[in-house]
């Protein structure tokens, strides 16, 4: 009898571990059938970055808007707010160029309509970032092997800080972009022999930096770190330079020296405008400074979030110490400027990214060969709840953020130049004014009809320790709204933040305004008093 239910018992484990090796080999079949072709790869990234796309709904940086969009539209529709940046010829037309096509060809075919204004943007930006997405796939790929690319990329689409920005129409995405194509394409950052490495593809790795520099002139920190490396490889060093980088780096600096001129309507050099204003005279300390380690104890381990352990075993497994140096270099060198954002060091997040993946390659045991994959079933055991854990770990710590940023933290200044938009469409506002800090919310390239609406300045001053218009009114609501009145003209709709609300009760009533609409924006403060809602107020009939 004994005999019989040992012999039961057997046969179930059999059945046990033949199903579970049935459902193993289906899903390395489903995964092998989707990383068949970079094809498949690039239409895998596309639906995830479309549906990211549509799931951002929050307000993160005023560039995404005043330097890009707004800029767009008012090439395209010619009305739209142009901030002082563009007076001093210190921005490039080249980005916002490519959404004035975009507005030109919904305006073309009369799709110009509140809600396709407001999504097509980010649609767009999200077809450059599954472009990214993918190469990040093929450079590591090429590094690591076709395991560490698909953990790689599993971590890319799953940090919650790309999730958040990389579908926004900010010049550091696409930046990113053309960082990850660049990348790929150097011959020095990859593993196989030099002399074996075609020198074709290095072309195109200079053209994307190129492209990337002419973008933002601060990517040259990126590219001269890799540009050493090349040197120090190559064996063509004179062809490289005479023959290569100047001619491809002379023809996009052309280029862009064309538009800015054909745009500005005089020749503007840009890049030493730039480099004027933010390195050598600090004018970007203007908007505010951070401790110099600030992108090593804060912003970029925000960004890199719970994969920070999975990055640091990834870069000491992987022993990739070019890359690695490359986000050292870039963090080091942002350091040194006072001014500090978590998007200037976008490009570098990916590379992080790749080795998380090289690490969870690694637990998952699948970067080694089916050959040498003989372990006892007990240690299968323990590396796949390592490994399930790994993956749970990560997901259940990103996807909230990722979804809570995206879809709540925020959301009140776009929700309510949504709502603008539909009552300017309806022809029930006739002049907007914003007592909120400057480029707190989008502007016409959301509202998309050309009514008078007036923004309280921010522009730095000539003179240093002057308030601007922003500043005043922050310092002193009623004071400013009061002296502000004077002469203005009667606006029929006033935004403003609930945290200067309450300090303009009386003001309000005083000029017969009552509350219209009010929208949730934030649980928590970021720079300033917390605002909690964004509050319409409109002038009483």
């Amino acid at each position: 009898m004994s005999r019989r239910k040992a012999a039961s018992t057997a046969e179930d484990i059999n059945v046990s571990e033949e199903r579970k090796s049935l459902e193993g080999a289906e899903k390395r079949s489903l995964i092998s059938s989707i990383f068949s072709s970079s094809k498949r790869v690039f239409v895998l990234c596309l639906v995830m970055r479309m549906i990211n796309s549509l799931l951002v709904q929050t307000y993160f940086n005023p560039d995404e808007h005043w330097q890009a969009l707004e800029v767009a539209h008012r090439i395209t529709f010619g009305y739209g707010h142009l901030t002082w940046e563009w007076k001093k010829g210190i921005r490039s037309y080249l980005h916002p160029m490519m959404f004035a096509a975009l507005y030109k060809v919904l305006a073309l075919l009369h799709l110009d309509i509140p809600i396709l204004m407001i999504k097509a943007p980010r649609m767009l930006q999200s077809i450059l970032s599954a472009f990214g997405d993918l190469y990040l796939y093929k450079f590591s790929r090429v590094l690591f092997g076709n395991h560490v690319a698909q953990w790689a990329l599993f971590a890319q689409l799953t940090n919650w800080f790309v999730f958040y920005c990389t579908t926004r129409t900010l010049s550091n995405s696409l930046e990113t972009v053309l960082t990850l194509v660049g990348l790929y394409y150097w011959p020095c950052l990859r593993t196989a022999t030099y002399s074996k490495v075609s020198m074709v593809p290095r072309k195109y790795g200079l053209a994307a930096a190129a492209l990337a520099c002419a973008l933002r002139p601060t990517s040259a920190i990126t590219w001269i770190y890799v540009g050493l490396l090349e040197l120090i490889a190559a064996r063509d060093r004179l062809k490289f330079i005479f023959l290569e980088a100047a001619p491809i780096g002379g023809l996009v600096l052309g280029f862009t020296c064309l538009l800015d001129r054909l745009m500005y309507g005089s020749w503007v050099l840009v890049p030493l405008n730039f480099l004027k204003f933010n390195f050598l005279s600090s004018g970007g300390d203007y908007y505010g400074t951070h401790k110099w380690h600030w992108y090593f104890t804060q912003g970029f381990s925000v960004m890199l979030f719970t994969f920070i352990p999975f990055s640091i075993y990834g870069i000491i497994l992987s022993k990739q110490w070019k890359l690695s140096g490359l986000i050292i270099w870039v963090l080091g060198l942002y350091s040194v400027l006072g001014h500090k954002e978590f998007r200037f060091v976008l490009p570098v997040l990916p590379i992080a990214l790749m080795f998380s993946g090289y690490y969870l390659s690694v637990i998952t045991g699948s970067n080694i060969p089916d050959t040498k994959r003989k372990l006892s079933p007990s240690k299968c055991d323990k590396r796949s709840l390592k490994s399930r854990l790994a993956i749970f770990f990560l997901l259940a710590t990103n996807v909230p953020m990722a979804l809570y940023m995206s879809m709540v933290h925020q959301r009140g200044a776009e929700e309510i130049m949504n709502y603008l938009s539909q009552e300017a469409n309806s022809g029930k506002v006739e002049s907007v004014l914003f007592l909120t800090p400057c480029h707190a919310t989008p502007y016409y390239s959301t509202l998309h009809q050309n009514v008078p609406m007036r923004l309280l300045d921010c522009s730095p001053s000539d003179t240093k320790g002057i308030p601007d218009e922003s500043d005043r009114f922050m310092m002193d609501p009623a004071g400013f709204a009061l002296e502000f009145a004077k002469n203005w003209s009667v606006p029929s709709h006033i935004v403003l933040f609930d945290s200067q609300e309450r300090l303009l009760k009386d003001f309000l009533a005083l000029h017969s305004f009552q509350e219209n609409r009010r929208f949730f924006h934030s649980h928590f403060k970021v720079d300033r008093d917390l605002q909690a809602s964004i509050v319409v107020y409109t002038l009483e009939s």
